[in-house]
């Protein structure tokens, strides 16, 4: 059965399986590319940037997320209602009480960043400290406190930076290809060169879409879980379960949320439909209020 700590355990592991996935796909279009072009400083600069941007995913992609959103730090004598049940939750969970932001929209939603509990941020917005009563709002700080403990906030966050570039990439080589065209031509590269030219464009095709996966995969079920966690922390699974049902009615869409974000709030921020519900990174709100009121 897994606990606490089977779910920290799988969470670092997969922050070293997502870390060795960007590596691999990063300098694998760099290897592409620089033989399309002929220049091997493709690759080199590939390696050293790569090795850059998982420095700045793990350091510093928590203040990203937070600029983004134009979140701004929650005074504490004008939040002190929110300041005291964030911090009588984060004494329970046993974890160090992170900074608290607002994020200015009517929207409902909620996010956790940071690399560990000791540098963790939470994010609420306007709306939902609005729209929610004292229960509901325990129910959704503590569905956040559980990302936090579970350490699912510094996997959400790297995600952020890895899955965004690894996009920019990609688009970028695509972009460059019809613009510039190869500085060798496939003539010039033998009969590697429509080999190599199929596989720049379908690998700079995948790469995204194996990036999304990833994502999605790792997204849904920490939702689930952090659900779980939240409501077994307040000890009243119908606290969060109403909470979303006033998601779901109200709406959590973000203006400044995009899908390298997305997967970090409570509820999706982005609008969709139809065919863009299998890309959705949170599982459907009914089907989350379902299983919390099973546990009752």
């Amino acid at each position: 059965m897994a606990t606490l700590y089977t779910n920290i355990d799988s969470n670092k592991r997969k922050t070293v399986f997502l870390v060795t996935v960007f590596l691999v796909l990063v300098i694998g279009l760099g290897w592409v590319f620089s033989q399309i072009y002929d220049n091997t400083a493709i690759l080199v600069g590939a390696v050293i940037f790569s090795v850059i941007m998982n420095l700045i995913g793990y350091y510093q992609s928590d203040k990203i997320a937070l600029a983004v959103n134009r979140a701004h730090q929650l005074d504490p004598e004008q939040g002190r209602e929110i300041y005291r049940l964030v911090e009588n939750l984060a004494i329970t969970a046993g974890i160090p009480t992170p900074k608290i932001y607002i994020i200015p929209s009517n929207a409902l939603n909620a996010f956790a960043t940071g690399r560990d509990p000791q540098h963790a941020s939470i994010a609420l917005t306007a709306g939902i400290v609005q729209a929610m009563d004292k229960n509901e709002l325990q129910g959704v700080i503590a569905h956040e406190l559980s990302h936090v403990g579970n350490y699912d906030i510094r996997l959400q966050t790297l995600i952020v930076i890895l899955v965004g570039f690894i996009t920019l990439a990609s688009d970028w080589f695509l972009r460059s290809l019809w613009w510039r065209g190869g500085r060798r031509s496939n003539n010039d590269m033998g009969e590697l060169g429509p080999v190599l030219m199929i596989l720049a464009i379908v690998f700079a095709i995948l790469s995204p879409i194996a990036a999304t996966l990833i994502q999605l995969a790792i997204s849904r079920k920490r939702e689930f879980l952090a659900d779980s966690a939240g409501a077994l922390l307040t000890r009243y699974p119908e606290g969060l379960a109403s909470a979303l049902e006033k998601i779901g009615q109200m709406g959590a869409q973000i203006p400044t949320a995009n899908k390298a974000t997305a997967h970090l709030f409570i509820a999706s921020p982005l609008r969709g439909g139809g065919f863009s519900k299998l890309f959705d990174t949170h599982p459907p709100l009914a089907e989350r209020i379902a299983a919390l009121r099973k546990t009752e």
